[in-house]
């Protein structure tokens, strides 16, 4: 199974016809999709004017969409690194079971799902490495009652969320599946009283 490396070359090779090309350039968000596949496709494709369904788009635009793919890559790339350097302390010290800031982390390795989109059509619009770098920040900081993302307030929990971690707090503003860590207690509180169709702002 090819690498997200040797995907990104394919995306960039002149020589291999366009319809391969966006494939290879589908084929990375396997291995590397912050907002879920779906949702980063749709990303990628509203940032850069590629049309969804286009079997033969402009190799400019996917190599453009590639690029801000791969910076994205390498702000999580270097967050994992320290997360797992921070983990070997911690076992060196003793702390042999993660604590339940890690699950989150769990289900994110690799990059995927980590500002998971609950609706793939609703997603935040700025760059996606600005996106990772606002939310590693706000996991490194002090729990807050606003969306790391957009600084939104109106966050509600949802229930029917289509993959792990199946519920949890979502802001309506930018979409994201909001890491329960970055929240305080009473934000968390307020998301889970309020509900769809009646979204009050986190006080």
């Amino acid at each position: 199974m090819a690498g997200f490396r040797s995907l990104a070359r394919q995306v960039r090779d002149p020589r291999c016809d366009l319809a391969l090309r966006r494939y290879s350039l589908r084929k990375c968000l396997e291995r590397f999709a912050p907002y879920g596949h779906r949702a980063t496709w749709d990303h990628l494709c509203t940032r850069h004017g590629i049309d969804p369904d286009d079997r033969d788009p402009d190799p400019a635009r996917l190599v453009a969409a590639l690029a801000e793919l791969e910076e994205a890559r390498a702000v999580w790339l270097a967050y994992e690194g320290d997360f797992a350097e921070r983990r070997r302390r911690e076992k060196h010290g003793g702390l042999r079971r993660p604590g339940s800031f890690d699950d989150w982390h769990r289900r994110t390795w690799g990059g995927n799902g980590i500002a998971r989109c609950g609706d793939p059509g609703v997603h935040p619009t700025d760059p996606l490495a600005d996106v990772l770098r606002r939310l590693i920040t706000a996991l490194e900081a002090a729990p807050s009652a606003v969306c790391p993302v957009c600084a939104g307030s109106r966050i509600v929990w949802r229930q029917d969320l289509d993959q792990e971690p199946w519920f949890g707090p979502v802001c309506s503003g930018c979409g994201i599946v909001v890491p329960q860590p970055v929240l305080t207690r009473e934000a968390l509180m307020a998301a889970k009283r309020a509900r769809v169709g009646e979204l009050a702002p986190v006080a």
